[in-house]
């Protein structure tokens, strides 16, 4: 048994020659559906390039190298890694927004961070334990 490690956890599949799964397996592992026109997940198609996916099985990390997405595996190839690629963090940081809060500065005014938005803010912050 192979185990593949996503965004979506974690799957044990039957992988032959590197990590080409069954159909079902990519699905239960990625979420990515094979179809006549590619490998599909909600609206989105990716055509296939010649290769990726022949007799029923997919080759999951050629598939996700085409996506731009990293992907790991161990020495001994029984555990594999497919990242999220760089496009997907960047959108999911940019939609990231700090709470508000109010500290004061060393002269004893509060500062809240809201009343900074739209400038470049430096915060840096220390315990004692």
């Amino acid at each position: 048994m192979t185990t593949i490690l996503t965004d979506r956890g974690d799957a044990q599949v039957d992988a032959r020659d590197g990590l080409k799964v069954s159909t079902a397996d990519a699905e239960r592992a990625t979420g990515w559906t094979l179809k006549p026109e590619g490998m599909c997940r909600d609206e989105i198609c990716v055509p296939l390039p010649a290769g990726t996916a022949n007799d029923g099985r997919v080759d999951l990390a050629a598939f996700w190298r085409h996506l731009g997405n990293p992907v790991l595996s161990s020495e001994s190839g029984d555990v594999w890694i497919l990242g999220t690629g760089v496009e997907a963090r960047r959108a999911a940081l940019e939609e990231l927004e700090a709470p508000d809060f109010t500290l004061p500065d060393l002269a004893g005014t509060p500062h809240t961070l809201s009343s900074l938005r739209g400038r470049k803010v430096f915060l840096a912050t220390w315990a004692s334990w």
